[in-house]
């Protein structure tokens, strides 16, 4: 097993555990529309610091970014570790079982090693650059969609960016005409796994920021998958915009995209 690995999946079970073991006495007061509260702020707080101190006994050297961390960086020849103690908060906060811890480490400017652990369910998906995806050590693919047709698409919403609504919900009628259904989980790493594990056909939101989705993207690219931003392009960590599965089901997403918010797209 890649070294890296080993300490990702040591530092995700760690902090998956301590999630779990908090679920149950979330407080459901004083909420915000994307989650957060002292209750939430806490675990991640807590869960953070169980992945940082796994990571820097046994890397010291390398960095690490996350929403509370230092931002990511370019650096082209250190280790950057870019983690999300708990994606999903809403989630978690009213009770409902889906949220995940989410790991990447990136050397070079390339993701290498990825874990995203969803602790409700005891599912693991790991990742390698160049040696595949697994979900509990078995081998993932996407699905073999290639039209839109019959497909289920994941998505999110613009919550934090209500000024693209109107453009979001333009989209999502200009896709559903085409596809079977929607999901929206509030997770977007776990959305991203279900993807690479073939749950879910494709994946698109704007917005993110990396540590919500530089673990899934390496699960989709190992199994087969491709991830772009809005254009087709690589600018995904840069504008937070994200589009995952097939080529032919990116494809066609991304057409849609084009189609409606034209010259206005950068990525």
């Amino acid at each position: 097993m890649h070294p890296m690995l080993t300490i990702a999946i040591r530092a995700a079970r760690k902090a998956g555990n301590l999630v779990a073991k908090n679920y149950e006495a979330g407080d459901t007061t004083a909420t915000s529309q994307d989650g957060n509260s002292d209750a939430v702020t806490s675990v991640r707080h807590d869960t953070e610091y169980l992945i940082t101190d796994v990571i820097r006994k046994a890397y010291p050297q390398h960095t690490i970014s996350s929403a509370a961390c230092s931002a990511l960086t370019d650096d082209c020849h250190g280790t950057q570790w870019v983690i999300d103690p708990l994606d999903g908060p809403a989630n978690f906060l009213r009770r409902l079982p889906h949220f995940a811890v989410s790991i990447a480490a990136r050397v070079k400017g390339h993701t290498e090693v990825a874990v995203v652990y969803d602790p409700m369910r005891n599912e693991l998906f790991t990742a390698v650059r160049g040696q595949g995806a697994q979900l509990n050590g078995y081998r993932l693919r996407c699905t073999q969609a290639k039209e839109l047709d019959g497909t289920l698409l994941a998505t999110g919403f613009p919550c934090k960016t209500k000024q693209y609504t109107a453009a979001c919900f333009n989209v999502l009628d200009k896709l559903f005409v085409q596809c079977a259904d929607f999901r929206h989980s509030g997770s977007a790493a776990l959305d991203l796994a279900y993807v690479a594990a073939g749950r879910v056909d494709g994946f698109f939101d704007m917005g993110l920021k990396p540590w919500n989705f530089a673990g899934g993207e390496l699960l989709v690219r190992e199994s087969g998958g491709v991830v772009t931003d809005f254009i087709g392009g690589h600018n995904a960590y840069a504008s937070g915009n994200v589009v995952a599965g097939t080529p032919r089901v990116v494809k066609n997403i991304l057409a849609v995209l084009r189609q409606e918010w034209g010259a206005s797209l950068k990525g």
